[in-house]
């Protein structure tokens, strides 16, 4: 009945409809009332299946009253009935029966003898084992038993040792040294701590003796915030690799064995007074021409150092460039607005007479084009010192380079606006501008050795132009903060960019237009870099005052990727004014290297 106490209902009936308490609500006066006024009050009980009261017969009470007397219930039942004797109780000397026993009863039965015959065969071939004695001590088993024990997370590997508590001071005695002690500022300056501010936990003091130490108050504070360190402790494992660090370094080849590369100064060209910028050799390498901030050329022979030639110049000389072709002596030079085609008059007479002859043959067109720039004939006077043509152009020129052929060459102009970039062609005296916006600063420009395409250097991004098809090729990113200069492999299809961040890109142009390696082997910024003709060498020059030699194999196989070793380091140029190296140069057929400095020397690296 207790399951139906919280509903309505007792039950159900046979029809499996609710059977429905019912509605009792005497309280404590009714069933004091009915008490005192019902004489058959004391024989009533409540019936709790259907809640109804029910007056109790005479038979019914007597039979509780016997229940309660503990007394059989039936009133007829009478337990000391007399016992009836079923078997005499006199012994007799014959059996009931006198059959006599079976044989089979003092024989053994053969089935048993049969049964325990083939558990004896089971037991000696092993079939049936003897059950094993139980263990009364308790069974624990190991998590981890069938862990790898050589896995990294292998069960004693993972073991961090438990942070080690700091050991008490000379400040925790109970009797410390008096300079331990704090003073009364210290104290007040102590409490008005936070307590996470403190330096200690607890103020120094002395006692007279162990005796008088009281008890510690931050005992349990203490202990729980240990076990907290413990439980919380962050158990990082720090996994190491054993490397060893040989096999971190690349395996190249010894510098004796890449020879020959320049390794002693030989000579030091002297008679400049002012840092030399710039630098160029003929095609034959006989003779070296150099600029500088003094405003004037100087032409020297390679072998003897000797200055052959002095041109005094209206400005300072930016950047200069001697034709590669063998069969034109000139030399164009970017002086202030304009660019100068100088006719050295050195070496073979036939040679730069023939120069000569191949400028005047010039014939002025019909009608005039519109050009960027204005081709003027040297004066008599300009004529006499070499100068044989001037290229005015609108704003200060950077730089000047040749293209291969030996006809065309470019200038670099120092604007922002898309006249930076301006190609000329020598025997037309034409002059164009290739682009039709800027794309940033331009540092640098050159043409490729073979086929035509042409690289702008702005101060991030090197662009690679197709002058043909007229479209932009690849772009080059240099990862570099400034671009300064640029060199290309003779093969053309690599390329290096020093930066003024001290960085050297080598790009791989069949690879990517990331860079294949970056050196930084020089302290401060790179002002030249330079790649030689027929030797596997390129070299740059650093306001560190040096010049670092590399060898750069760069192979025929294309699945190899070229081979990029330090070779040496060339020191000579003084530092001035915080320059050093402003331009490398190689010598088109020697081993040798030429660098020009800001103390106003040349100097030979053979």
């Amino acid at each position: 009945m207790e399951w139906y106490q919280d509903f309505p209902h007792i039950g159900y009936d046979l029809e499996g409809k609710k059977i429905y308490k019912p509605i009792r609500n005497k309280d404590e006066l009714d069933k004091f009332l009915e008490k005192m006024e019902n004489p058959d009050y004391w024989r009533t009980v409540q019936d709790k299946m259907t809640g109804a009261d029910i007056k109790l017969t005479d038979e019914q009470v007597d039979l509780v009253h016997r229940l309660q007397k503990g007394q059989f219930g039936d009133v007829h039942f009478d337990p000391y009935e007399p016992a009836i004797d079923f078997f005499s109780h006199e012994v007799m000397i014959h059996p009931v029966t006198n059959r006599p026993a079976d044989k089979r009863s003092f024989i053994p039965s053969l089935i048993e003898k049969e049964k325990v015959s083939k558990l004896v065969h089971a037991i000696k071939m092993g079939w049936i084992k003897p059950r094993k004695p139980k263990e009364d001590t308790p069974s624990y088993y190991d998590l981890w038993a069938h862990e790898d024990p050589n896995s990294i997370l292998g069960r004693h590997k993972m073991h961090v040792p438990a942070p080690k508590m700091k050991l008490p001071g000379h400040e925790e005695s109970y009797n410390p040294p008096p300079e331990y002690l704090p003073s009364e500022e210290e104290k007040l300056a102590w409490e008005q701590q936070e307590p996470a501010e403190r330096k200690l936990n607890f103020v120094p003091r002395q006692y007279r003796c162990l005796r008088a130490v009281p008890a510690y108050s931050r005992f349990i504070h203490e202990r729980f915030e240990r076990c907290l360190d413990l439980y919380l402790c962050p158990r990082q494992r720090k996994m190491r690799v054993n490397v060893d660090p040989e096999d971190l370094i690349p395996k190249l080849p010894k510098p004796r064995d890449l020879q020959p590369f320049p390794t002693t100064q030989a000579l030091v060209y002297r008679g400049h007074s002012s840092l030399v910028r710039c630098l160029s050799i003929c095609p034959g390498g006989q003779w070296l021409v150099s600029g500088s901030d003094d405003c004037t050329v100087r032409f020297w022979e390679v072998s003897t150092a000797r200055c052959m030639k002095t041109l005094p110049l209206a400005g300072v000389v930016k950047s200069i460039a001697w034709n590669p072709n063998p069969t034109i002596r000139l030399v164009a030079i970017a002086v202030e607005q304009s660019v100068l085609l100088v006719n050295p008059s050195l070496g073979d007479k036939l040679l730069y007479g023939a120069t000569d002859q191949l400028l005047e043959s010039y014939v002025a067109p019909e009608e005039e084009r519109v050009q960027p720039v204005q081709w003027v004939a040297a004066t008599t006077e300009e004529h006499g010192k070499g100068i044989r043509l001037v290229i005015q152009h609108s704003r200060p020129v950077k730089q000047v380079t040749w293209h291969g052929k030996g006809d065309y060459f470019a200038s670099v102009l120092a604007d922002n606006s898309n006249m930076q970039v301006l190609i000329h062609q020598t025997s037309k005296r034409w002059s164009q501008n290739p682009f039709r916006k800027s794309k940033g600063l331009v540092q640098c420009v050159l043409f490729h050795p073979i086929r035509p395409y042409f690289f702008v250097a702005t101060q991030r991004y090197v662009r690679v132009y197709n002058l043909l098809k007229q479209e932009l090729t690849k772009k080059l990113m240099t990862n570099c903060k400034w671009v300064s200069s640029m060199a290309i492999h003779p093969g053309g299809d690599n390329i290096i960019c020093g930066s003024y961040d001290s960085k050297l890109a080598w790009f791989d142009l069949d690879l990517s237009t990331r860079p294949y390696q970056l050196l930084r082997h020089h302290k401060k910024a790179l002002r030249s870099v330079a790649f030689h003709k027929h030797y596997p060498l390129f070299a740059s020059g650093s306001d560190d005052g040096s010049v670092i030699v590399c060898h750069g194999m760069v192979y025929n196989d294309l699945l190899q990727n070229p081979l990029l070793v330090p070779v040496k380091v060339l020191k000579g140029h003084a530092l001035t004014w915080d320059l050093g190296v402003l331009d490398v140069l190689f010598h088109p057929t020697q081993p040798w290297v030429f660098s020009s400095g800001a103390d106003g020397t040349v100097r030979l690296f053979t």
